[in-house]
């Protein structure tokens, strides 16, 4: 059965995520809204079993207002307000994995396992 998870690193501060609202869309419409945990993971899968097709989908991370929690000093007009990352599920049997690596001035992601 496939399935889709995350996980967000805070590579500013050297520990996972907690606390970062994020949001799942497919086809231009919302699925999830979801807080991440202490480990910055979200408890169970994003998506998964007959929920999770072939598509387009794209995933929103909040990461200014993540960082405004955490005290950094950020301008008025963030440089990375919100991360998006547009990604293709081709095999809605597999196990797609996309983590997020952050700071307030860049990120990182990639297929994950």
């Amino acid at each position: 059965m496939g399935k889709l998870t995350t996980h967000v690193l805070d590579t500013a501060n050297g520990c996972p995520a907690k606390g970062m609202i994020l949001r799942l869309y497919r086809g231009g419409k919302l699925l999830l809204k979801a807080k991440t945990n202490a480990d910055g993971r979200v408890a169970a899968p994003l998506l998964e079993g007959r929920d999770f097709k072939a598509g387009k989908y794209r995933l929103e991370f909040s990461t200014a207002a993540y960082f405004k929690t955490k005290g950094a000093k950020l301008p008025k007009t963030p440089f990375l307000d919100v991360v998006t990352i547009d990604f293709g599920i081709a095999d809605a049997k597999a196990h797609y994995h996309v983590p997020l690596l952050v700071s307030p001035y860049g990120y990182s992601t990639y297929r994950g396992s």
